[in-house]
């Protein structure tokens, strides 16, 4: 099929490279604009970007798609679909209704639940025992489009949201690539009206750990946020971000190290930090990370 690719993240890569070892013609590939990042703050483009122009595709990257003159240009692609993964833009009607066979989403959750910026945190943070992909033909509503077809998988009891990013990821990859051969059998199902909730963009503001909620909560928010912006708290006067964690057995007063080994006490029950991270530093499992900054037991975390 002649397909036009909208994406942006690492999480779209795969799924492009997964449409050319398929043998669609790819028309083009539509991205966020490069953008100042790094110490110099140089324009740096997307990963999606790069990867195009790595396999030699033809790159656009509009700044916004409502002009006449953008979506002349779109429509004048004649795509048979638009594969849109974590593009980053409000498709207007009129892209929506170029192609010949629609715009297709994919999307990283069990719609209608998790509609919205950040699916894969909020499963985790909610503590959600699974999710999936769907794909979905894309309307006017935010992911509320009918679904083709969708695949749940489990969620781990340790699993961070960039574990579950990848999985995810290639889950989508050859979830399109199976719709896409069976486009014409394919029946859409509309979503119901039931089950609808909404994954708010992460906010860094949701960051900081409060130590007197429940170990299972305060796990979830950890490994929700890793590997970005990463749940914190503080220890001996320094913001240290926390990056994996697991079930731990023990109590006492909320954010004290009860070993040292990171075992910490929460407002019920306890939890180990697997993985940690100081400012200017890189990120460590809890071994390397304790050997440099040790944290003894009865160390108070948090303010």
């Amino acid at each position: 099929m002649r397909i036009v690719f909208m994406g942006t993240p690492d999480f779209s890569v795969p799924v492009l490279d997964a449409l050319v070892a398929a043998g669609h013609d790819i028309a083009c590939v539509y991205c966020q604009p490069p953008r100042p990042a790094g110490r110099g703050k140089k324009d740096r483009p997307t990963p999606v970007h790069m990867r195009a122009e790595a396999l030699g595709l033809p790159v656009r990257h509009p700044v916004s798609l409502k002009t006449p003159e953008a979506q002349a240009e779109f429509a004048a692609l004649k795509p048979d679909v638009a594969v849109v993964v974590a593009y980053g833009l409000i498709l207007p009607q009129a892209i929506l209704d170029a192609p010949r066979h629609g715009c297709l989403n994919i999307h990283a959750s069990l719609l209608p639940r998790w509609r919205g910026a950040a699916p894969i945190h909020r499963a985790i943070m909610a503590g959600d025992a699974q999710t999936g992909v769907c794909i979905m033909q894309m309307e006017a509503g935010l992911d509320t489009g009918p679904v083709l077809l969708r695949e749940a998988i489990p969620i781990g009891d340790t699993e961070t949201t960039g574990d579950l990013h990848d999985r995810l990821s290639a889950l989508g990859a050859r979830l399109i690539v199976e719709a896409l051969a069976r486009l014409d059998t394919l029946i859409p199902h509309p979503q119901p009206d039931e089950g609808v909730t909404y994954s708010a963009k992460i906010d860094k503001g949701e960051a900081a750990v409060d130590w007197s909620r429940p170990a299972e909560e305060v796990s979830r928010l950890i490994r929700g946020l890793s590997p970005f912006p990463g749940a914190w708290t503080t220890a001996q006067g320094e913001r240290i971000k926390l990056l994996g964690a697991e079930p731990a057995t023990g109590q006492g007063a909320p954010g004290t190290t009860l070993d040292d080994a990171l075992t910490v006490a929460c407002g019920s029950g306890a939890l180990r930090v697997t993985r940690a991270q100081r400012a200017g530093r890189g990120a460590q499992d809890a071994a390397t990370f304790l050997m440099g900054f040790p944290l003894p037991k009865g160390t108070q975390l948090g303010a």
